[in-house]
């Protein structure tokens, strides 16, 4: 039976290359996306589509990398981080919730960061924000059971479009790489292998599960 997988920020990034690995795969996928002015989850009521019929996946893209010293961060900082990141998910879920219901094996896949659990100078916005997501994915995961599994990604650095700051030139891409054990960025598509596993029937017994996918980084010291 052809999976039907709904991905909030599908156009760029992980995102994409999840749709394009899903296509491929000849799942159906359906889009939705903030950055082509589609559906804004960080507003009070986002205007959602309507979808029809069962969804049998949902994967909530959409995040921000917002470094700052703690003493340089306004609050309007911590409440962007805070509704694109976590309260855009909630709004998301609530949603498509009955959708989900509506599928024999129903998931949804979430995002964190390694910096949640490995602590970060300059991450304290973003680091709480995900912090929420990884008790939302426990709590969800334990209310849903049997009918929706509910896991939740913790990347570290991934090349993405969102990252390009902090990739903008050779020095910066040789620094990052040096710091993660396994001496690599990640690159979108690796994320999306993780996001297409954890949507499959192969990932049937796993539910409230924080994963890393992070080049060693959250686990590993190395010389």
């Amino acid at each position: 039976m052809t999976k039907r997988v709904l991905i909030i920020g599908g156009n760029t990034g992980i995102g994409a290359a999840l749709n394009e690995q899903l296509t491929s795969e000849g799942a159906e996928t359906i889009l939705i996306s903030r950055s082509q002015g589609e559906v804004d989850v960080t507003a009070a009521e986002p205007n959602f589509p309507t979808i029809d019929g069962a969804i049998d996946a949902l994967v909530y893209c959409p995040g921000s990398i917002n470094l700052k010293p703690f003493r340089g961060l306004k609050m309007a900082d911590f409440e962007h981080d805070m509704n694109v990141n976590y309260f855009g998910a909630v709004k998301t879920i609530k949603q498509y919730m009955p959708n989900l219901k509506e599928s024999e094996n129903a998931s949804i896949v979430l995002f964190s960061t390694v910096a949640v659990q490995k602590g970060m100078p300059f991450h304290s916005s973003i680091a709480g924000a995900k912090g929420a997501i990884e008790g939302l994915t426990r709590a969800l995961a334990a209310e849903y059971a049997p009918a929706v599994r509910v896991n939740c990604i913790a990347p570290s650095l991934t090349d993405t479009p969102l990252a390009e700051k902090l990739l903008r030139n050779e020095k910066q891409r040789e620094g990052a790489e040096s710091r993660h054990p396994l001496k690599a960025i990640g690159e979108a598509a690796d994320v999306a292998n993780m996001v297409n596993f954890l949507i499959s029937d192969k990932a049937s017994w796993m539910s409230g599960q924080i994963i890393g996918v992070d080049g060693g980084m959250s686990s590993l010291v190395t010389s």
